[in-house]
């Protein structure tokens, strides 16, 4: 799951063309299938979105939350194709994006009714 704040007049734009910025690096990178897409936007007046003051209105956070179990190699990949497609694509510059990979293990993701440990039938390795 994909959590991305920023401010809503600069987040709420560009949503559409950002989630599929990040699917895409997603597909490319970890080898999600095309149709795992779970994206939150989380739109922010300015008075409630303090950032930091050498970043500019675009500033924008992503939470990139995944079981535990790719490499730091592959991590790394995937934010700086975040960072190279986000500006070819958005335009925002990669001092204004901000990239968290929260890692759980698979005993602590709860989908389809099991524990992620359980499930025997994902159509993408975890461990790349």
């Amino acid at each position: 799951m994909i959590v991305i704040y920023g401010i809503k007049e600069q987040l709420n734009p560009i949503k559409a063309k950002l989630s599929d910025v990040i699917h895409e690096c997603l597909v490319a990178v970890l080898g999600m299938p095309d149709g795992k897409r779970a994206h939150r936007f989380i739109p922010l007046e300015l008075d409630n979105f303090y950032y930091p003051s050498d970043r500019s209105e675009a500033y924008t956070v992503i939470e990139i939350n995944m079981m535990a179990g790719r490499t730091t190699a592959t991590k790394k990949a995937l934010i700086k194709h975040l960072f190279e497609r986000i500006k070819a694509e958005l335009f925002i510059s990669p001092v204004d994006i901000e990239i968290t990979i929260k890692e759980q293990p698979a005993h602590c993701w709860g989908f389809r009714g099991m524990t992620g440990d359980e499930v025997t039938d994902l159509s993408y390795s975890v461990n790349i």
